[in-house]
């Protein structure tokens, strides 16, 4: 048992690069040498998928925020700011014009 959870935290650190196809692989290799089900092997994959994508959306999320702390301590505007002036400056020339 110690070797399949050892298997399985080695799995977990490279799990956020593999994909669907190598996991599979890999579950079905744990199936043959009967340290699981097949059933057991489906639930996993599947849960190994949703943990996948939840780590993918997290690393997302983390780096826009690093990304926004970033452009605001370098003074940098945003998209949103620099359309707003955009937009003003249109206003203001349809007025002057």
């Amino acid at each position: 048992m110690q070797e399949f959870i050892k298997k399985m935290m080695m799995f977990g650190v490279g799990l956020a690069a593999m994909t669907r196809e190598k996991t599979e692989e890999f579950v079905k290799e744990l199936i043959k040498k009967g340290e699981m089900s097949e059933k057991e092997g489906k639930q996993l994959v599947n849960d190994l998928m949703e943990k996948s994508k939840k780590m993918t959306r997290d690393l997302e999320m983390k780096t826009e925020e690093m990304v926004s702390a970033t452009l605001k301590r370098l003074n940098i505007p945003t998209r949103k700011e620099l359309d707003e002036l955009r937009e003003r400056i249109e206003k203001l020339e349809k007025r002057g014009g």
